[in-house]
């Protein structure tokens, strides 16, 4: 084949091609989403770009600042107190996730079962996830705040000493790990019904049938057809947690001694408090590459076990 016929079948391919992005079915809905993308890429796009830009600089709230590359992030890299919340985060995000699950499955397979008033329960349960968050937080320091607190008062009834919940470093990971299970679980718990309503019947009849007990037809039919929802529900909750500013701060500010003080947290102290926005943006912005890194790992994990 020579050159010149090589070209123009390059040509002719181009051209149809072109003729196939310019049909009706192409261009009519691209011009229908324009609008929208462009408004998405203004609201979020712009703001995250400019945001990188910020975290290369060393500007403050009052000043725009200089470039400095990778400075920030190289700072960062060696702060103690980055590795700290980098830890606590973790732990904050695992705790979370764990209890979230356990909990919310144990209580949406209790929901599933034919009990009266369970459609009261099930509204009861929800409202840890209903009230707002501030109202719930505080509400909860009202109760472990001091040594006259609620929970205090009932640990003196029974002659115990009282517990200093947001004063020491190991019992104010303890409470802020427990409130946000106890908002976070009813989410779980909702999602995770939904999911074992949509499993056929007729597989519990037939591993019935075939002498299997509860624990095996949970084991092998249960935990398989909810699995791809559990991801994605352990998914959101890794978010949820890394990104939660409300309950570390709301309940001890990050303390004591910045024990609960998270990624956000940290974030936030530096770019309000130490006036280093370039900082503050720079903590965020490897935040949000952790948890692309994860989500893209668990993602693929998937997507190999269900090619297998």
């Amino acid at each position: 084949m020579s050159s010149r016929q090589l070209t123009a079948m390059t040509g002719l391919a181009w051209r149809e091609r072109a003729r196939q992005l310019t049909t009706p079915e192409i261009v009519t809905p691209t011009v229908l989403l324009l609008p929208s993308l462009c408004l998405i890429a203004f609201l979020i796009l712009y703001p995250i770009i400019q945001g990188f830009w910020y975290s290369l600089t060393d500007g403050s709230l009052l000043r725009p600042g200089h470039f400095v590359a990778l400075g920030n992030y190289v700072e960062l890299m060696m702060s103690p107190s980055f590795w700290h919340s980098v830890r606590f985060s973790v732990v904050f995000a695992l705790s979370n996730i764990v209890g979230c699950y356990l909990l919310g499955l144990g209580l949406a397979l209790l929901m599933q079962m034919d009990m009266p008033f369970r459609g009261l329960f099930r509204v009861l349960l929800l409202l840890p996830w209903i009230v707002p968050s501030v109202v719930a937080i505080v509400s909860w320091r009202w109760m472990v705040a001091d040594q006259n607190a609620l929970f205090n008062q009932i640990i003196k009834a029974f002659g115990g000493s009282p517990i200093y919940f947001l004063s020491d470093s190991t019992w104010a990971v303890v409470v802020v790990i427990v409130i946000k299970i106890w908002r976070s679980f009813p989410f779980m718990m909702l999602s995770l019904l939904a999911a074992l309503q949509t499993i056929d019947r007729s597989l519990y009849e037939a591993a019935e049938i075939d002498g299997a007990g509860r624990c095996q037809s949970f084991w092998h039919i249960t935990l398989p057809e909810i699995r791809n929802i559990s991801v994605i529900l352990c998914l959101l909750m890794t978010i949820w947690s890394v990104n939660d500013f409300d309950t570390p701060w709301l309940l001890a500010q990050g303390g004591p001694a910045n024990a609960t003080e998270n990624l956000v947290v940290l974030a936030y102290r530096y770019t309000f408090a130490r006036n280093d926005v370039g900082t503050g943006a720079a903590v965020s912005f490897i935040t949000l590459f952790i948890l692309m890194a994860l989500f893209i790992f668990v993602l693929r994990l998937q997507r190999e076990d269900r090619d297998a």
